[in-house]
Formats: C-alpha cells, sequence, structure tokens
C-alpha cells in the first residue's frame, strides 16, 4: 500500500500550523478548485471515485482517485495487491449544471508559467491538459492539470497562484460526464531530450514534446499538500528526498547526469565510510516504489551497465508493486524492459534522433495512466 499513508493520518489530525523554517521563502500553495475536502479531513469528497468489479463485488472506492497504487485489485501470495498505479490525483467537481457538466474553474496551485496546452483532447489519455513551471528551490517543478473542457491560457503565460488556467471537464479516454474530475500532477521533468527517447523506444507519435506525461515523474501531490498543512514552509525537494526507497540502481558516471543537472537537490553526499571522488565510478540512483527518483549518490562502485544494488524485501514480487519496473522475489531484483528504458531516459542513454521525413506512421503513446 502507500507509503504515506501514516503521514496523511497524522497531518489530518493537526490544527495548529508550525511557522516556515527561517531563511525560506515560503510557496504559496493552494489546491486548484474549490474543493477543500482534502485538507478538511473529508477524503471521501475530495477525490472522484472509481468503479471497480473484484471477485463479484462492485464498488466505487474514492481511493481509486487518490495518488499511489490504488487500482486493479488482484490476489498475490492470498494477499489482495493494488497493482495498477495512479500518478495524480482525481478531485471531484463542487458544482453542476442541470445537465450534470461540471462548473468547477481549475486554476493553478502556485506561482509559475504556462509552458504547454494541449487543446486536442484525443492526443493523449489526459484528454486537454495545461502544464505550468513552478520556480522552487532552484529548478523547475511542473504542475499537470488535465480533463478539461476548455483551456483559457497559453504558453509563455505567467500565472499566479490561483489563476485561471481553464474549466473542469471530461476529455480524454475512459471519463465521463459522471466522473468528470480534474486529474492533478506535480512532477520532475525526466530528461530534456524525451523525443529522442521516443524515437530510440519506439514510442510513436509525440505532440507534447518533453512536457508529455511520460517524461514528467509525478511525486505524490496530496501527499505534499497535507504535510505543508502540518509545515507550511516544507520545500518540496524535502519532500521528495525524504519519499521511502525501494529500489536503487548504479549507473556508469558520466560528467553529471542530466536529471542532476536539472535537480541539484537530488545529490546525496557518500557515507561517511565511503569518501567521495571527483569523478565517480558510477551514480547509484534511489527510486520510490512508483519509479520517482529521489535522490543521486556518486559511488566508487565500477558498473558496465545499469544494475539494482538494492530493493526491499518482501513476500510480493516486485513487478506487482514497483509498476513492473522491477523483477524477481524478497531480496532479489533485476530491472525490466520497462525499468531500463525509465534508467536510460533519466540518465540520456540513447541515441540522438536522426531526421526522418514526414509524420511518423505509429499512434502517440498514452501520456500515463491519468484517468
Amino acid at each position: 500500500m502507500r507509503c504515506w499513508l501514516p503521514l496523511f493520518l497524522t497531518v489530518l489530525r493537526m490544527h495548529a500550523a508550525e511557522p516556515a523554517p527561517a531563511g525560506v521563502e515560503p510557496v504559496d500553495l493552494r489546491l486548484p478548485t474549490e474543493n477543500r475536502h482534502l485538507l478538511e479531513g473529508q477524503p471521501e469528497k475530495f477525490y472522484m471515485w472509481v468503479d471497480r468489479t473484484f471477485e463479484g463485488v462492485a464498488t466505487k472506492p474514492w481511493e481509486g482517485g487518490s495518488f499511489g497504487f490504488v487500482r486493479t485489485p488482484v490476489k498475490v501470495n492470498g494477499k489482495v495487491v493494488l497493482r495498477q498505479f495512479h500518478e495524480g490525483i482525481d478531485i471531484a467537481p463542487v458544482k453542476r449544471d442541470k445537465a450534470g457538466n461540471p462548473l468547477d474553474l481549475v486554476s493553478s496551485i502556485a506561482d509559475g508559467m504556462v509552458v504547454h496546452t494541449s487543446p486536442v483532447a484525443g492526443r493523449s489519455n489526459y484528454g486537454k491538459y495545461v502544464v505550468v513551471a513552478h520556480d522552487w528551490d532552484g529548478s523547475k517543478v511542473f504542475s499537470l492539470y488535465a480533463h478539461l473542457a476548455d483551456i483559457t491560457c497559453k504558453p509563455g503565460d505567467p500565472v499566479k497562484a490561483g489563476g485561471l488556467l481553464g474549466r473542469m471537464g471530461y476529455t480524454g479516454a475512459g471519463i465521463n460526464r459522471t466522473r468528470a474530475h480534474v486529474h492533478l500532477e506535480l512532477a520532475l521533468m525526466l530528461s530534456s531530450r524525451y523525443d529522442d527517447w521516443g524515437a530510440a523506444t519506439g514510442k510513436g507519435i509525440n505532440y507534447h514534446g518533453n512536457y508529455n506525461g511520460m517524461n514528467l515523474a509525478g511525486a505524490d501531490v496530496a501527499g505534499y499538500f497535507l504535510a505543508r498543512q502540518k509545515t507550511p514552509g516544507l520545500r518540496f525537494s524535502e519532500f521528495v528526498t525524504s519519499t521511502p526507497v525501494y529500489f536503487k540502481v548504479a549507473v556508469p558516471a558520466s560528467p553529471t547526469p542530466d536529471l542532476l543537472a536539472r535537480y541539484p537537490w537530488l545529490k546525496q553526499a557518500p557515507a561517511a565510510t565511503r569518501q567521495p571522488a571527483d569523478s565517480p565510478a558510477s551514480w547509484e540512483i534511489s527510486f520510490s516504489a512508483t519509479g520517482l527518483p529521489t535522490r543521486i549518490t556518486p559511488s566508487p562502485r565500477t558498473v558496465e551497465a545499469p544494475v539494482i544494488t538494492q530493493v526491499r524485501p518482501g513476500d510480493i514480487p516486485h513487478r506487482f508493486l514497483t509498476r513492473y519496473l522491477v523483477n524477481g522475489e524478497g531480496s532479489t531484483a533485476t530491472l525490466s524492459n520497462g525499468g531500463l528504458e525509465l534508467v536510460n531516459l533519466l540518465t540520456g542513454s540513447f541515441p540522438a534522433q536522426a531526421p526522418v521525413p514526414g509524420p511518423p506512421a505509429k499512434p502517440e503513446h498514452p501520456a500515463s495512466a491519468a484517468r
């Protein structure tokens, strides 16, 4: 289950806010709609439910609209495991017209700049969506707002916290008017060369450049809101780097990985018993269960290809707990093809894209499990 659940339960009981740490400029962070139930201890009114049928029983759990492994239950070794990863949160409407259409306006969660809009609903399973870049901790962090009915902004527009981006809808695959919601993500950009990676891995047409959902690794956005409710000055970098680690991967050293250049706060000094090297033999990347990179550490270990160096042991096969990024069981683990593709994406281990005349022939790879 989700590793942030204990934090959720603790924060929901908090009523007094703590001051921001000295020297840290507090971020004006807001929910994107008028639905405030997340911060009021009523998650069942905040999240949009999903339809679920398991072992012949049909339910509509609100938990399916939250972040993490919250969908598609299966029985593994006698235990029920939710194996489908939902990369953001689905926020239910609070206003509808007589026909049932949502009326909620969608706004930016913080100050930033609109960097991408996708006004054609059929170009990804996000439907119509917007991406906003935020300057946090000396780096760009991205919020994404999906399934919009209308977009009222354009790339290059500066926005303030609460600035209008569009109107809630139900565009995109697999949702309808009844389940209308806004899908919100808060993410790191994995690569500045997503098109090259997509061409190298055969992902097909990409209408979204580096703002394709496959290139934006979502953190637990609801967990961050709740943690900020407890500690208003909590920085996003602190939240990400404190995320529990599920597995670590050592990769051949490069001068500075693209991801580390973009998010220098990911760099972690080696343990005291391992002296840092000016030119490390490899980089060890820590990942959460969902595949979010949380730390990058210089290492003296020499590797010729990506290799898992640590994994959280357990009695459930790793593939069910890592969105199929890791194979194996217990303390034995190897990267799957998908896991290797992810590591290659964030390390830049793929060739440059060769010019191709004419439009690509394949359909676009879905952006993310957004519904």
